[in-house]
């Protein structure tokens, strides 16, 4: 089984895995959508988290990174990733593509988890500026909003490359807003 990662399972993984890879899968786009009132927020002060969105472009590309879990351990990863993204379901099945093939086959199929959009803490599309506040302003128990943009940032910087930029406009806006 694998995993991918495209918000704080890039950088805070805490299970264990067999194997770690950058790459994207298709026809997504990540979103600062979701508000997060247990880890980059609290209620009443939310933070506001990525989730998925179908794209109308089957193309568009979300970068991230999968991992492949310990075959006698997939049972309990999985509980433990269920706790963990509770406020989400799992979508299964998508294909992931490598950024580098060199770690055997081009592709494998991922688990990931995204926000319901008719869930209760879906905040849908909203302006930039305003997005951008409330990321600067918020704080929870994983610490300030704006320390997972800017992880989520240096993901795309140091290990997506030059494209990093195009390659998700979403981000760097929201980036260059609370990082003039």
């Amino acid at each position: 089984m694998w995993v991918f990662g495209y918000g704080s399972l890039i950088w805070k993984v805490d299970f264990p895995y067999d194997k770690r890879v950058v790459g994207y899968i298709k026809g997504y786009v990540r979103r600062f959508w979701q508000a997060s009132i247990d880890h980059r927020g609290v209620p009443g002060k939310p933070g506001r988290v990525v989730t998925l969105i179908p794209s109308n472009d089957p193309e568009d590309k979300v970068w991230g990174v999968a991992y492949k879990l310990p075959e006698d351990q997939v049972d309990e990863i999985k509980g433990r990733l269920d706790e963990r993204e509770k406020r989400y379901q799992i979508t299964l099945d998508v294909p992931f593509y490598f950024k580098q093939s060199a770690c055997g086959s081009a592709q494998v199929q991922v688990n990931f988890y995204v926000a319901p959009a008719f869930g209760p803490l879906f905040l849908g599309e909203a302006d930039a500026v305003a997005m951008a506040e409330q990321i600067k302003s918020a704080r929870g128990p994983s610490g300030d909003n704006l320390d997972y943009l800017a992880k989520l940032w240096q993901f795309m910087r140091d290990e997506v490359g030059a494209d990093a930029e195009e390659e998700d406009a979403h981000l760097t806006t929201l980036y260059r807003l609370c990082f003039p």
